[in-house]
């Protein structure tokens, strides 16, 4: 089953992929957002009304969103591809290397990428995610896999020459992080690790990986984050880009608006994002700024 968040008739809906077009769940299972029926348990409940009912929607009429718009927790794992780490020069992690992106990061299917107007660094890092069903703290790792409700594709857009100084702010500019298109229920995907990662800039593929090839598995993963903090139904958690980034090629290959990125991952499907510049803003003349603050 393929769920998905969206916009239609100007409320945010979720639903159930039912061909090319869409099943509304909202009322369907009582509940406000995917998040929400994840969180109430109801899988199940969502899988039957999917089943049970025509599409009332086009995929094609929908503005996609994130496929967990405001998830609790969004938790990024850095250098988990061995070729990834040799490409950029750094040391195979001892342990998980998470970070965390902000929620205002993310943006859906077919949306604009945004490239901040302070820097002209912007990397691209196409990566599997997840999406917890079944929160908890001590997981540990043989049972992982039964917490996860299903598996979507994240963009961690880079903001390299910040991220240098500071990984915080280099992962964290708003509306770099495409999520989506929709999340597959992890029934669909038994073993994650059987999965072919492909990055197309402008048609051009700029990565491709098998995602066996992480140094720390999603078990693993889970299991080390599910230490250090409680993890809840809807958390998104990336497991880490593969090699061929922009930033290690030479020249650079940085990129710039009117771009077109996707990322495909067998079983899931194809995220696209188009990147546009940030829009400027007017600087606050410094006597107005002053007369601000009596």
């Amino acid at each position: 089953m393929k769920l998905l968040s969206f916009v239609a008739d100007g409320k945010e809906l979720f639903g159930a992929v039912s061909g090319d077009g869409v099943v509304t769940l909202n009322d369907r299972v009582g509940q406000p957002s995917l998040r929400a029926a994840l969180a109430a348990g109801a899988m199940e409940a969502m899988r039957k009304a999917a089943q049970d009912a025509k599409p009332d929607r086009k995929l094609a009429d929908i503005k996609f969103l994130p496929v967990i718009p405001h998830p609790e927790k969004i938790l990024c794992a850095g250098v988990n591809y061995r070729a990834h780490a040799s490409e950029v020069g750094r040391e195979l992690p001892k342990q998980p290397s998470m970070f965390i992106r902000f929620t205002d990061t993310l943006v859906g299917h077919n949306g604009a990428m945004i490239r901040p107007s302070v820097s002209d660094n912007f990397d691209y890092e196409g990566e599997l995610a997840l999406v917890i069903g079944e929160g908890g703290r001590h997981i540990a790792a043989e049972n992982a896999l039964d917490h996860i409700a299903g598996y979507t594709i994240l963009v961690d857009g880079s903001v390299r020459d910040f991220q240098k100084f500071s990984v915080t702010s280099g992962k964290n500019f708003p509306g770099t992080g495409p999520l989506g298109p929709w999340l597959v229920t992890s029934d669909e995907i038994p073993d994650p690790s059987k999965l072919t990662l492909t990055t197309r800039l402008n048609g051009q593929q700029v990565q491709h990986s098998g995602t066996d090839k992480l140094i720390y598995s999603i078990p693993q993963i889970i299991a080390f984050c599910s230490d250090f903090t409680e993890l809840s139904a809807g958390d998104v958690i990336a497991t880490g880009t593969p090699e061929g980034v922009g930033h290690s090629r030479k020249p650079p290959l940085w990129m710039k608006p009117g771009d077109t990125l996707e990322v495909e991952i067998t079983g899931i499907g194809t995220l696209r994002a188009r990147i546009a510049d940030e829009k400027k803003y007017p600087v606050i003349p410094a006597e107005r700024s002053e007369s601000r603050n009596p």
